[in-house]
């Protein structure tokens, strides 16, 4: 296949797969920003809403410890369609609930959904897509990734001025539209079933680990730079959510250039270059006190960031063949740990030295470089298989 339209990744075929990727982080993101509104309706404290947060993110780590292999297990066809029945089911649920505990439970089913969405949804798409064009594929659907979690925000702060509730409605109904268009793949019984060892070799806990600080440091900053600006640099709520959807929608664009980068100049060299100018840029973050400044830094950092999850997914999506979905989905474990764990300790920091935690949240993901140049080298390639 050599014509024009093989060349397409953006395509009716690929696309359930592309709304899919957007979906995830969505739901997840949608809290951020109304926090007030939740707070008014369940008479609750911020921290109490956190956990609305935090308990979802937490389920969502714990099951993608498992949610890949039993995807391949079961059939991704399958698995992928009552993924999207149940995160349906939980948003209608948290749209309508009159209190803070149910609408706790019910965002902590959506987590435990969504976590078998992306390992599930990636590794079909692997299977759709030439591998060649693998790293450029996965790149489109990290960028839609990075608009979803840019997007919610905004779109629930906006939506409150009505009623935050019709965000899960809004949720709930893509969900089911999803779940008509489900990723392919067929059970696979007894002696054909896929193999849980390898995923507990050397090259996958490498995986484990730049996973985890990639998520914790460089990949977690949207967060703190949420915060500084808020509570340091005195920028309304409003504000704040236009930046990260500002920010988010860079990753999105520049997510398919760091693609293609990855399938010309190889995964060293794009990590290299992406991580570097992270570490760089992200050092010198905050030691800008003016609020315009700030802003440019920030946006011409987001830019950089965005090869991190993208070249974390590709290797994942190749590093055990015969369990592809499980690779994923324990690499996409480790990644949420390490967004839960980053702000517990980042924010803090934040709040004795705003330079110091952003410098060393950036600076983290120089041990996910090593792991990348690791893994991409040639007998780290052949025991990966």
């Amino acid at each position: 296949m050599r014509d024009g339209a093989s060349e397409a990744i953006l395509t009716l075929k690929t696309l359930p797969f592309l709304v899919g990727g957007f979906l995830g982080p969505f739901g997840t993101m949608v809290v951020i920003s109304i926090y007030p509104e939740l707070r008014d309706a369940f008479d609750a404290s911020n921290a109490a809403v956190t956990w609305s947060f935090s308990g979802y993110l937490f389920a969502m780590a714990v099951c993608l410890l498992v949610s890949g292999t039993i995807g391949e297990r079961y059939g991704r066809k399958r698995v992928t369609r009552i993924t999207f029945v149940v995160y349906a089911a939980a948003s209608i649920i948290a749209a309508v609930t009159p209190t803070l505990g149910l609408f706790i439970a019910a965002r902590v089913v959506m987590g435990a959904a969504n976590a078998f969405i992306t390992p599930l949804l990636i590794a079909g798409l692997s299977e759709i897509i030439e591998e060649h064009r693998l790293g450029r594929a996965v790149g489109v659907y990290a960028g839609f990734q990075a608009a979803g979690a840019a997007v919610a925000p905004f779109a629930s702060g906006l939506m409150a001025e009505f009623d935050w509730r019709w965000t899960f409605v809004l949720v709930a109904a893509v969900s089911i539209l999803l779940s008509l268009r489900p990723a392919p793949g067929e059970p696979r019984h007894s002696l054909n079933a896929p193999p849980i060892h390898p995923l507990f070799r050397l090259p996958m806990t490498r995986l484990w680990l730049g996973a985890f600080t990639a998520a914790a440091g460089p990949m977690g900053l949207a967060v703190l730079v949420g915060v500084r600006l808020r509570d340091q640099l005195d920028v309304s709520s409003s504000g704040t959510g236009t930046i990260l959807l500002a920010s988010g929608l860079l990753t999105m664009a520049t997510s398919p250039l760091w693609g293609t980068a990855i399938d010309r100049l190889g995964g060293r060299r794009a990590s290299a270059l992406s991580l570097g100018a992270t570490a760089t840029i992200g050092s010198t973050l905050g030691f800008f006190g003016d609020v315009g400044a700030f802003i440019v830094v920030w946006l011409l950092l987001s830019t950089v960031v965005g090869l991190i999850p993208l070249n974390l997914q590709r290797l994942a999506a190749i590093a055990v063949p015969e369990n592809r979905g499980g690779a994923l989905s324990s690499v996409l474990a480790f990644r949420f740990f390490g967004h839960a764990a980053g702000p517990l300790v980042f924010i803090p920091l934040l709040e004795w030295s705003s330079s110091t935690a952003l410098a060393v949240a950036s600076g983290l993901g120089l041990i996910t470089l090593a792991v990348y140049v690791a893994a991409e080298h040639p007998q780290g390639q052949s025991s990966t298989g």
